[in-house]
């Protein structure tokens, strides 16, 4: 394996961190009174970075500290929209994931994965919410070995996300963790070595969302249906010292179709945002701690901040790995 010193025991499992999980940057309804109910749902915006792609047959548990200021609220077209309050939160998230040593489909590994999520939010003047979050969950994972792409190391998977509705949710709650509807949220993600030292990896994803059925009463709809979306995480790293990995990491999010109330289309619904930042990952045997930072750009129907997120995850290689 040719990334820099890490092998791919120490590795193993790296890669599944944090699937489809929670960002919690809760821009909630403040654009108009009925916008919580056809909000996209929180998702992996940043929490997943370097050395994305690489895993291998094994255990893996992390833990995750997230927390986030968004100090403006943007229109439809990009535009602060005045007096809206500041919004804060944070997040602890625990994930689990397994891989088997067996191969399944085209000489993949296969494996699992679960995400549970704790929140609180503080939207200034327009409500507070805390509690668990809807949790994320792989029935299938499929992780090719490393291979070759013009001479240069790939490690590529594909992974097949579901967030399901069980997080904290009343339609009678001015702020929600949970979003009362199924989500489906796949995803490729691939990381290439240009140099021995040098790493550049990419998370692309598809969101689907479900209808939900009993939506916020004060929107006065009887239906609600969020948008679809396509949202990708990136990185470059080089390797300064052995197991110390610093570069740059960011994500954009684009809502290619609109939200519904009652099976209608509503215009100027769709969400946009971008991020950038500066990230570090260091390892010492099978634990791994990771820091990234991001700075918002480009909102458009979201609010717009800052974002840090802190992981600590250990990983239990099989045997032979």
């Amino acid at each position: 394996m040719n990334n820099g010193s890490l092998t791919a025991c120490q590795w193993s499992l790296r890669g599944f961190a944090c699937s489809a999980l929670a960002s919690f940057v809760f821009t909630l309804s403040l654009l108009s009174p009925r916008a919580q109910a056809q909000q996209l749902p929180a998702i992996n915006l940043g929490d997943t970075s370097f050395l994305d792609g690489i895993a291998s047959p094994g255990w893996m548990v992390e833990l995750i500290g997230q927390g986030q200021h968004d100090g403006k609220t943007l229109s439809s077209t990009g535009q602060q929209l005045p007096g809206i309050t500041d919004v804060n939160s944070g997040a602890a998230l625990g994930h689990i994931a397994w891989v088997a040593p067996r191969r399944l489909i085209f000489g993949a590994w296969y494996g699992a994965e679960v995400v549970l999520t704790d929140a609180y939010v503080d939207t200034g003047g327009h409500g507070i919410g805390h509690g668990f979050g809807d949790p994320t969950f792989s029935p299938l994972i499929l992780e090719w070995p490393k291979r070759s792409l013009f001479g240069m190391p790939i490690y590529q998977r594909v992974d097949f996300d579901f967030n399901a509705p069980l997080g904290q949710y009343s339609p009678r709650q001015a702020v929600n963790l949970g979003n009362n509807a199924w989500a489906l949220n796949p995803y490729y993600a691939a990381t290439l070595f240009p140099t021995k030292r040098l790493e550049t990896s990419l998370r692309v994803y598809y969101l689907w969302n479900s209808t939900n059925h009993a939506p916020p009463v004060a929107d006065g709809d009887s239906t609600t249906q969020a948008g679809q979306a396509i949202h990708l995480n990136a990185t470059a790293s080089y390797e300064i010292i052995k197991h110390v990995y610093v570069g740059a990491n960011g994500y954009y999010l684009k809502q290619i179709t609109d939200a519904r109330a009652n099976g209608l289309a509503l215009p100027n619904s769709r969400e946009q945002i971008g991020a950038i930042g500066p990230g570090a990952v260091i390892n010492h045997g099978k634990w791994h701690f990771y820091i990234n930072g991001y700075h918002e750009i480009g909102a458009e129907n979201m609010s717009e901040g800052n974002k840090l997120i802190l992981r600590v995850e250990k990983v239990f290689g099989s045997p032979g790995n």
